[in-house]
């Protein structure tokens, strides 16, 4: 990055702030346009205000129109230093506070700071536009390119070059004007058109309170869940005794597991899956059906069959029918399971006369998890409840930190003077063996009304090197899991736990990374491997050596019975059936939007979703993890013909931990090796030759359908 600071010199860092002759009061100055004067250099929340976004992203896009100015207007013949690097260094200042209002928009946003994105979104869509359509940039980007095999570029270097050049490519450099125009229109749109399904889905999930004020309708309900609706209620300041279910996963999913009424759990279920579709202002139909049909026509314009075929260009799998190889080859394997699976719960609930008078209900989507949870204590006298004690969240924090020390190495310490962004966020200092300082972790675990749902890791500063020093990454894990509830602390699912380690993975990805330039870092990888580092942690989640060492009771400390670490192992392949193909379903669907071509969106979504389902055979009792209108991941999330990405990495991260089921848990040597070739090399060799060098081979589907219950169907 040392040209980018010689860029800034260049330019003029504007923006004065003055009060008027008649104001007492000097406006607060932007915080974006100073140093971050904080421990570590993180963002100071505290100081930014919403008002500030706007100007900062105004100023961001201007400084960095300047710097690729400088870029385009010199004399001097291109070359690596003055084209390539100069452009990967330009941004410094719009990189920092779009990464600020992104992240906050995820995890505390408000109705201002939602408006503000909206308002932006198209402004950042024609920048970056404007710097991919820059024909004298792309000339520049294009001679060093053309030139490439002259040069003694490193590997990194040579990668980012090919990288950059194909970006410019991808992104319309080569088409005509009028093309050019259409692609602007398109991007700008699309832009916003992301943004408003998010926010339809995160008012949806506000908006559903399923209100319960008789006690027999909490029937079956575990103690722990129905203090956590009491609590709800009262915080919603509702008179009487009430309890409050909602549509978050910690409130949602015990009810359809353990509730005994059945009316309430398809009331419950019904108000999940028709989320964005109630021809309301917050209905997705026609956004996603748009967001469909431009995304077609831009791959077509640029070149591309589909979206799929221009999207998986850049992936592992590099081909839609490379995907849709594995999908079809794990869908042919999961649906006798899952039918196996129907068969069992059907059975066992002809035989529930007390929930199922008269025995002649047919099963359904929402009595699933609540019968496959007595099936689950019938087979395996496991009740999840009985797990619960020894997951506290601090328990299993402390595991995760257990197990990175003991695979890395790695320290961390709580901060309570770095600033952090909600006042439930956590911030952590992360250290090397020797005490040498790594980056800064915040983790934010729990469910709010500013928060989107689900889990996920994002960076407030990407790990690079500037003037020769290492620049430390600042990386945060955001979570919706289960509260404290009474005298209790957070106690979490088998599940939720699994997600921890899942994050945390995704989190090691961002700290370990050990890159010269910042596009290449960390997370800076293909959809479809970046999976591979938080999916091979969860396999320690459950490893019975591992759960001896973190699960212990929250109010005993007694280490998890063996009887239990044995019942979690034995229950493995519990349930896969469904698992698998609510996923695959979702990840069938995905590319059967994104492999249409412009006259072929579909006017009614919910009928090409059906005809979508019904074509591959899905059950009806099982729903796709993701139907249309709440799809997040790909209308909102940046896996639009990518979900299949975690099937793929499934592949990978059940043959790489095959190296520590052979070589041992905490092999040091084996962990070494993952790091060096994987968490932090980010996104400077191809995917498929980092994995060999940790590997020696390329994945194996063998282990994943072993650990699926899948190999005997294939």
């Amino acid at each position: 990055m040392n040209i980018g600071l010689t860029l800034l010199a260049l330019t003029t860092v504007l923006t004065t702030f003055t009060s008027g002759v008649d104001s007492p009061i000097a406006p607060d100055p932007n915080p974006f346009f100073s140093t971050y004067n904080t421990p570590f250099g993180v963002p100071p929340f505290a100081q930014i205000k919403p008002e500030h976004f706007e100007p900062a992203i105004d100023e961001g896009i201007r400084q960095q129109t300047a710097e690729i100015e400088i870029i385009t207007r010199q004399k001097a013949a291109p070359t690596f230093a003055n084209t390539v690097e100069a452009l990967e260094a330009s941004g410094d200042l719009l990189r920092r506070v779009n990464t600020v209002l992104g992240n906050l928009n995820g995890a505390n946003t408000n109705d201002q700071l939602q408006k503000i994105a909206q308002t932006v979104a198209p402004k950042l869509a024609k920048h970056s536009d404007d710097i991919m359509l820059n024909p004298a940039l792309f000339g520049r980007v294009k001679a060093v390119y053309d030139g490439r095999a002259k040069l003694k570029l490193s590997g990194d270097q040579q990668r980012l070059l090919e990288k950059m050049y194909k970006n410019f490519v991808r992104n319309g450099a080569a088409l005509t004007a009028d093309k050019q125009t259409r692609l602007r229109q398109i991007n700008g749109d699309v832009s916003v058109l992301t943004l408003k399904f998010g926010q339809n889905l995160l008012a949806e999930n506000n908006a559903y309170a399923l209100v319960i004020d008789k006690a027999d309708d909490l029937s079956g309900l575990p103690a722990s869940v129905v203090a956590a609706a009491a609590e709800e209620a009262k915080k919603r300041k509702l008179t009487g005794t009430k309890w409050v279910f909602t549509l978050q996963n910690p409130s949602i999913m015990p009810f359809l597991q353990y509730a005994d009424n059945r009316a309430l759990r398809e009331q419950l279920l019904k108000a999940y899956l028709e989320r964005g579709n109630h021809n309301d202002e917050h209905d997705n139909k026609a956004i996603m059906a748009n967001m469909v049909s431009l995304r077609a026509e831009k791959a077509q314009l640029l070149g591309y069959d589909n979206h799929a075929a221009y999207v998986l260009e850049e992936s592992m799998a590099q081909t839609p029918d490379k995907v849709a190889q594995l999908l079809n080859q794990l869908w042919s394997a999961t649906v006798p399971v899952a039918q196996q699976e129907a068969a069992d719960l059907q059975a066992m609930m002809d035989k529930d006369e007390k929930a199922n008078p008269g025995r002649n209900q047919k099963l359904a989507s929402w009595d699933w998890r609540y019968y496959a949870e007595k099936l689950r204590k019938e087979k395996y006298a496991l009740d999840e409840q009985e797990l619960r004690p020894y997951f506290s969240l601090e328990s299993v924090r402390d595991g995760i930190f257990m197990l990175t020390n003991r695979l890395y190495g790695l320290r961390f310490e709580r901060r309570t003077d770095i600033p952090v962004y909600h006042e439930e966020a956590m911030a952590y200092e992360v250290k090397e063996a020797d005490g040498r300082h790594i980056g800064i972790i915040y983790m934010d675990f729990f469910p709010r009304a500013s928060k989107r749902g689900g889990a996920w890791m994002t960076s407030y500063r990407r790990q690079e090197a500037d003037n020769g020093k290492k620049v430390t990454p600042v990386v945060s894990i955001v979570c919706n899991f289960s509260r404290p509830s009474g005298d209790a602390p957070a106690l979490l699912t088998l599940n939720e736990t699994s997600t921890f380690f899942h994050e945390f993975g995704h989190a090691l990805h961002g700290l370990l990374s050990n890159v010269h330039y910042g596009s290449q870092s960390g997370t800076s990888v293909p959809r479809d491997f970046v999976e591979l580092p938080s999916q091979i942690m969860e396999n320690w989640a459950v490893e019975p050596e591992m759960l001896r060492l973190f699960a212990k009771h929250y109010k005993t400390g007694a280490v998890i019975p063996d009887v239990l670490v044995d019942k979690i192992k034995r229950s493995s392949l519990f349930n896969q059936g469904f698992e698998t193909s609510e996923y695959l379903a979702a990840s069938l669907l995905d590319m059967a939007y994104h492999t249409l071509k412009p006259d072929q969106t579909p006017t009614d979504v919910l009928a090409f979703e059906k005809q979508a389902m019904d074509k591959i055979g899905l059950i009806d009792q099982i729903p796709p993890r993701y139907r249309s209108t709440y799809f997040q991941h790909i209308f909102s999330g940046g896996y639009s013909a990518g979900y299949y990405s975690y099937i793929w990495s499934a592949v990978l991260d059940a043959d790489a931990f095959e190296v520590f089921k052979q070589k041992g848990l905490f092999d040091p040597k084996s962990a070494q090796s993952f790091r060096k070739n994987v968490l932090e090399k980010g996104g400077t060799e191809d995917p498929m030759t980092l994995y060999r060098k940790f590997r020696g081979a390329e994945p194996d589907i063998k282990p994943l359908l072993r650990r699926r219950g899948l190999m005997k169907d294939v």
